[in-house]
């Protein structure tokens, strides 16, 4: 008898164990997304606008900063340490596929969804948030060669020096000069600071300006200068996108980063960079205020 009421007690034992087990699988907190950081200001602030959203989605979210430049990130989200981070499509198109020609917005985020590896997948890219270089002229030269476009350059691009002038805060891209279609200048002159830029513009020293930064973010070196129009996309798309590990997120969030990419614009973005950059605010808060300003 004692060994039949061992056996029974043996069994209420295992199963109370067994159920114990289910239970503590069954609510084990998911392991967090983590969302990835190049060394600029840009990709700071976009981990921490979709770390934000999808933490409002009820995802348990995490950042990780200062990874370095493209071909450290990128390696981080292969080897699975980040799961996200914030690109832009030109230069990712790049990155991946050098030989691409697509110059579109569409055009381009579909050529950079062909082009990825295995693994990773891209949702909608931000259409208001245009972060392409933008081309400069004085008002004589523009004048002198009828010039109002980027496609109008092609024709005077072998006689023609340009100057090329980069700023602190944004995700990095190819040499800027080499997208721009149909366009081979006589030269290049590289610039540590857009207002020096501007500087040799006026002068005459150089005679095309390419910014690449969008000129909000350096309001002192467009001064003076045309920024050329380019609705045919002579300069290839620069569209902020998140890119992200195949099968990591639900359709809830993905619809909620594709609401942030409906939302974002080039004003917002440059802002909330300089922000950050010039006024010591964290990425964090300027991200969460935009969220919460756009109800997201």
């Amino acid at each position: 008898m004692r060994m039949v009421a061992s056996q029974r007690m043996l069994a209420r034992f295992l199963a109370v164990a067994s159920v114990a087990l289910v239970v503590s699988c069954g609510t084990a907190e998911p392991e967090p997304i983590t969302v990835g950081a190049g060394d600029s200001v840009e990709s700071a602030v976009l981990a921490e606008i979709y770390a934000g959203a999808l933490a409002r989605t009820g995802a348990r979210t995490e950042v990780v900063s200062q990874l370095g430049g493209r071909a450290e990130y990128l390696a981080a989200l292969d080897a699975n340490r980040i799961q996200v981070v914030g690109e832009h499509t030109g230069s990712l198109l790049a990155y991946f596929d050098d030989s691409a020609v697509a110059q579109l917005p569409e055009k381009v985020a579909d050529a950079v969804s062909a082009a990825l590896p295995e693994g990773l997948v891209v949702s909608d890219m931000a259409e208001g948030a245009d972060l392409r270089p933008r081309v400069l002229l004085t008002d004589q030269r523009a004048a002198h060669e009828t010039v109002r476009s980027v496609g109008d350059l092609a024709p005077y691009c072998g006689e023609l020096i340009a100057g090329v002038a980069s700023a602190p805060g944004l995700l990095r891209g190819t040499a800027t000069f080499d997208r721009i279609a149909g366009c081979d200048f006589a030269a290049t002159v590289a610039f540590s600071d857009p207002v020096e830029l501007r500087k040799a513009l006026l002068d005459g020293r150089v005679h095309v300006g390419v910014l690449t930064v969008p000129p909000p973010l350096v309001p002192d070196a467009t001064a003076g200068l045309i920024v050329l129009s380019d609705d045919d996309y002579a300069v290839r798309a620069e569209n902020v996108l998140p890119l992200f590990r195949k099968g990591l997120l639900d359709q809830r969030q993905i619809t909620k980063l594709n609401y942030v990419a409906g939302e974002l614009t080039t004003a917002e973005l440059t802002t909330m960079i300089r922000q950050v950059r010039e006024r010591g605010a964290t990425s964090g808060d300027v991200a969460r205020a935009w969220l919460d300003a756009h109800a997201l």
